[in-house]
C-alpha cells in the first residue's frame, strides 16, 4: 500500500509516500480501506518536533481517515465489512489502509461524503467540547474565535450559530471574510492590518467577550485573557505561534514559550475569569466514550442541517505536501482533504 511517511524531523522534504506493508488487524481491530484523510496543524508541529505526544520517527501520521471497512476481527460494535466508516487513529491514518480499535469507529449518515466525514474526528470535536463542554456556550454570549478559517475555527461558527443570541466575532485574513459572513460570523477582524484587541474593546464597548477559543498561544494568552469580561471564558487548545517558517526556529519557539503568561490565582478570582485547556488525545485515553457522545451529538447536527463541513482543497497522497504548504501559510477556508 501507499503511505505518507514523515522520515525526520525538518521541512517539507521530510515527507515521502512509500509502498508500505499492508497492515493486519489484532483483536477487537477493524481494518478499513482509506479514501480521505484530514491534515491538522498538529501535524506541522510534530514535522518541526514541537509536538510532545508526536510518534517516533520514521512513522506515518494522519490523526483521521474515512472510508469502507474491509476486515474485523473480534468484537466490533457491530461493524461489518462494506460499511462506510470515520476513524479516528493516534497516527497512521495517511495510507491506504488503517487497522484502528472498535471503539474507534464510527458509522457515517448515509448522505455524508468521506471529504466530509473527516472533517469531523479532530476539528468539529475538539470545536464541540470546547464551546458546550469546557466553556458552557449559552444564548447571549460574545464568542470570539481566532483563526475562524480553519478547520476548527470554521466548526466552531457553525456551532455557535445553532445556539439562539449568541454573537461570533471572527480573526481571519481579509480574502476569507465574506465566506465566513456567509457560515454566521456577525464581525471579522483581518489580523493582519487590525489590532484584534482594540477591534474588540471598540466592537463591544469596553463589555468585554464572554467566551475566546485560543489556538494562538504565547503572548496571544494574556492578550485573550485580558478581552474577557466578568465570568469570561478562556479556552487555549493550540499554539499555532510556535511556528514562523517551514523549518523549527529554535529562537523564535523560546521567546514564544518566554511570552505565555503566568496567571495568578487570586487575579481570577477578583475577576470571575476562568481559564481552561483543553487536550482531547489525552481525554481519549482517559475516557474514550467522551469522543463518541460527541461524535453522535455532532452527526444529529448533520442530518439536522445544522452544521456542514467546508471542505477546502483536495489532493492526492503524492501532493499532501502542498496541502501542509497551504494549512501553515493559513491560506485555507475549512478543512484540507488528501484523497488515496
Amino acid at each position: 500500500m501507499r503511505a505518507l511517511w514523515l522520515l525526520k524531523n525538518g521541512g517539507l522534504e521530510a515527507l515521502s509516500v512509500r509502498e508500505s506493508a499492508e497492515p493486519l488487524p489484532q483483536d477487537g481491530e477493524v481494518r478499513v480501506r482509506v479514501h480521505a484523510a484530514g491534515l491538522n496543524f498538529a501535524e506541522i508541529l510534530m514535522r518541526q518536533g514541537l509536538y510532545p505526544e508526536g510518534p517516533e520517527l520514521p512513522a506515518v501520521l494522519g490523526f483521521e481517515a474515512a472510508g469502507v471497512v474491509e476486515a474485523v476481527r473480534g468484537p466490533s460494535d457491530g461493524l461489518k465489512p462494506g460499511a462506510r466508516v470515520v476513524v479516528r487513529s493516534g497516527f497512521r491514518a495517511h495510507a491506504e489502509y488503517v487497522c484502528v480499535p472498535a471503539a474507534s469507529v464510527f458509522p457515517l449518515p448515509e448522505s455524508m461524503t468521506f471529504a466530509e466525514a473527516v472533517a469531523f474526528p479532530v476539528s468539529y470535536v475538539t470545536a464541540y467540547y470546547a464551546l458546550f463542554r469546557t466553556a458552557h456556550l449559552r444564548s447571549g454570549d460574545w464568542v470570539l474565535i481566532h483563526a475562524a478559517g480553519g478547520g476548527v475555527g470554521l466548526a466552531a461558527v457553525q456551532l455557535c450559530r445553532t445556539v439562539a443570541g449568541v454573537t461570533v466575532i471572527g480573526t481571519a485574513s481579509r480574502h476569507k471574510h465574506r465566506a465566513l459572513f456567509s457560515q454566521g460570523c456577525d464581525y471579522l477582524i483581518d489580523y493582519h492590518s487590525e489590532d484584534y484587541a482594540d477591534e474588540i474593546r471598540r466592537l463591544g464597548q469596553g463589555r468585554g467577550v464572554d467566551i475566546v477559543l485560543d489556538p494562538l498561544g504565547g503572548s496571544d494568552t494574556l492578550k485573550n485573557y485580558e478581552l474577557l469580561g466578568p465570568d469570561g471564558r478562556l479556552v487555549c487548545y493550540g499554539f499555532l505561534n510556535l511556528v514562523c517558517g517551514e523549518r523549527r526556529d529554535v529562537r523564535h519557539v523560546a521567546h514564544q514559550i518566554r511570552t505565555v503568561p503566568l496567571l495568578n490565582p487570586r487575579d481570577l478570582i477578583n475577576s470571575s475569569r476562568s481559564v481552561a485547556g483543553l487536550n482531547l488525545s489525552r481525554l481519549d485515553k482517559r475516557d474514550p466514550s467522551i469522543r463518541r457522545a460527541t461524535i453522535d451529538a455532532l452527526f444529529g447536527l448533520y442530518q439536522d442541517g445544522k452544521i456542514r463541513p467546508v471542505i477546502d482543497e483536495q489532493y492526492q497522497l503524492e501532493r499532501a505536501s502542498r496541502g501542509y504548504n497551504r494549512l501553515q501559510r493559513g491560506e485555507n477556508l475549512g478543512k484540507i482533504v488528501v484523497n488515496m
